[in-house]
């Protein structure tokens, strides 16, 4: 692992990102040019002692970042594909994670259209339906997303395996969910081809969902772009919103954002929301150990 290098090339990373560009304050006194380092570690949720050493280059307290922490710190420096590229390299990591998937590296556009969105729920998912990003409005609506891995990292797999999954939804809603994220799942699987991915998750959906067998079988085909939700909140009781997909242009990753009309009921429970916060969400499953962040303790031995 070539730490000098790995460390000089997250320097240059983050002295070239604004505190602007990623919803950060300028401050008055900022000596840096770009981010403090303190401030790269906060947004890839690890600790700041932890991240100066990455950057200092010194392997004496044995320092080996993990594919996790890698990817982490590529989304908080908003690097390009070539970028995390050569991070992965330096440290000598095999292939980042792929275009895909719970730790797929999230494109630099639709990262930065997510951190303007500070007053609307929104999160960056994947074509099959697995959270890559959210802000705190959108935890706050839809609850933490579960750390799942495999097919349990789609929502749309776990809407018809998983009874909770249905909560936030009244239960009259949930034929047409269930139809709207099934022709979904035929889009995105005719794009991907021969995915080994997404061929497994619809046999094992064939196999445990009767309903979602039925529903694939009548071959209905329509990418999501715009629903209006009914969300069952815990605190607020049933907010109604509209919810819009922007796709990124392969396809692979969309912005999904929630609205309502200015005036209208859901447009002041969206208000509250952010007053509410998660007090009345509990823990939630998949959260790291208090002082001790999920990428942080993946690199642990």
């Amino acid at each position: 692992m070539n730490l000098p290098e790995l460390g000089a090339f997250l320097r240059t990373r983050r002295d070239r990102i604004r505190p602007a560009e990623v919803g950060l304050p300028q401050g008055p006194r900022r000596r840096v040019p770009g981010l403090r380092r303190e401030e790269v570690a906060q947004l890839a949720g690890l600790s700041a002692d932890y991240y100066t050493e990455l950057e200092r280059g010194s392997a004496k307290n044995g320092v080996q970042p993990s594919a996790q922490t890698l990817a982490a710190l590529a989304r908080a420096l908003r690097l390009n594909g070539d970028e995390r590229d050569y991070l992965f390299h330096l440290a000598e990591r095999p292939g980042p994670p792929s275009a895909h998937g719970p730790s797929a590296h999230v494109q630099p556009a639709l990262l930065g259209l997510l951190d303007r969105l500070s007053n609307t729920p929104a999160r960056v998912i994947t074509d099959l339906h697995e959270t890559l990003v959210e802000n705190d409005l959108a935890r706050n609506l839809l609850g933490e997303s579960p750390a799942h891995r495999g097919p349990a990292a789609s929502f749309v797999y776990r809407w018809f395996t998983d009874p909770q999954a249905r909560e936030r939804y009244p239960p009259e809603d949930h034929p047409h969910h269930s139809r709207v994220f099934v022709a979904d799942l035929q889009a995105a699987a005719a794009k991907r081809g021969r995915d080994a991915e997404v061929t497994k998750m619809i046999a094992v959906l064939r196999r445990r969902s009767q309903e979602f067998a039925a529903l694939w079988d009548t071959h209905d085909v329509a990418v999501r772009r715009m629903d209006h939700k009914k969300i069952v909140h815990p605190t607020l009781g049933i907010i109604e919103l509209d919810c819009y997909n922007l796709l990124s242009e392969d396809g692979r990753q969309r912005l999904l954002w929630f609205t309502a009309p200015p005036g209208s009921p859901g447009a002041e429970q969206l208000e509250l929301l952010s007053v509410i916060g998660t007090q009345d969400l509990g823990i939630t499953e998949g959260t790291a150990p208090e002082g001790l962040s999920a990428a942080e303790s993946e690199s642990q031995p």
